[in-house]
């Protein structure tokens, strides 16, 4: 998303070098360290021990990804002590109810390593460190650095990244948005299919420590922008149904479905109990997550539009997340997700390439 997808507008965050900026070393080097960093915490017991690197053995991993820039980006990004956690995670309590204490924000999500317990550094919940590298993890870092410009920006680079994956349908045509009267906008992606018009409006929202705590303050951002993406879809289809000038390349024979994305997954977002926050539209709406999207345009044994029919079509189905209606279907490869797999630094090295594949 960051290095292989182009913006709609200029950007004056996301320019040549932000990354440098941002982590101390490429985007490329900072997932590779993230890479490393998980596979050490698995193989040893969640431990990470700087001295490795100068370990013969180590000797090809610091030929792709240089000793010093390992040891500076786990440093910087990676590791607190137990005071610098016990502060934060006082400073970050919402509430002091001991059975809301598993929602509340937890510390190692930004420094997942902790010192002072041996040798070397300790990741007490080692999954939380590949997080640490994705477009969630660079959110926060890049926020608390160049401000809210960067949100603004990745948001931009999220709706392109999203149409990318939707132009990977193999029967579908995508239109961007349209703009009509008085310069206003329609939603982000409209998929034409043979039996379907499927509406796609982007939101690169996440779930607030206040969601997961369970306070649905309709003043919430995040239900803010989920309540305004059902809107766009429903001002659209009525749009697109009205046989609106601007619109009249979009077919009117056939249903029309919405379907927001978001950067992550809002989990309950399309059940029964949170109909009270959503907006009713004249519409079927399904909420789900980018990694959903990524799978629903591989679909081999289907079509994506004879999913989300089917889906819709039952009551009880309709209400769960997207992933399930991916349960026994046949799926391929994603050709955006290879090639940012093959960005990575450790494809520098054949030895290194040949053994990721073996253990993958």
């Amino acid at each position: 998303m960051f290095s292989q997808t182009t913006p709609a507008r200029t950007p004056t965050c996301l320019v040549d070098g932000w990354d440098e900026q941002l982590l101390g070393c490429s985007l490329s080097d900072y997932v590779g360290v993230t890479q490393l960093l998980q596979v050490s915490a698995l193989r040893n017991e969640g431990r990470f021990d700087p001295a490795w690197l100068s370990q013969p053995q180590m000797e090809k991993i610091c030929s792709v990804i240089p000793e010093r820039t390992i040891r500076d980006v786990t440093e910087r990004h990676f590791v607190s002590d137990q005071e610098a956690f016990k502060t934060e995670d006082e400073e970050r309590r919402l509430s002091r109810d001991p059975q809301l204490c598993r929602f509340e924000y937890n510390p190692l999500r930004g420094r997942p390593f902790l010192s002072g317990f041996g040798t070397g550094y300790l990741a007490p919940s080692s999954h939380l460190i590949t997080p640490k590298g994705s477009p969630l993890g660079l959110y926060y870092l890049g926020i608390a650095h160049f401000g809210n410009e960067f949100a603004r920006e990745l948001g931009d680079l999220f709706e392109q990244y999203v149409g990318r994956q939707l132009r990977q349908l193999p029967d579908a045509e995508v239109h961007a948005e349209i703009v009509y009267r008085d310069e206003r906008r329609s939603v982000d992606w409209i998929v034409l299919f043979d039996d379907l018009v499927l509406l796609v409006e982007v939101k690169s929202t996440r779930p607030t420590q206040q969601l997961r705590l369970g306070v649905l303050d309709s003043t919430s951002a995040a239900l803010r922008q989920i309540k305004h993406a059902y809107r766009q879809l429903e001002t659209t289809a009525a749009l697109i149904t009205d046989r609106n000038p601007s619109f009249r390349h979009i077919p009117a024979d056939r249903p029309i479905h919405g379907l927001v994305v978001t950067m992550e997954p809002f989990h309950t977002a399309n059940a029964s109990f949170q109909k009270e926050a959503r907006p009713n539209t004249d519409i079927p709406v399904t909420v789900c997550s980018a990694t959903e999207v990524e799978h629903l345009v591989t679909l081999r044994d289907t079509s994506a539009s004879q999913v989300l029919l089917e889906r819709h079509g039952d009551p009880l189905t309709s209400t769960y997340s997207l992933t399930t209606s991916f349960v026994g279907r046949s799926v391929g490869r994603n050709a955006i997700l290879d090639a940012g797999w093959d960005s990575y630094p450790w494809k520098r090295h054949a030895d290194l390439e040949g053994q990721a594949t073996a253990e993958g």
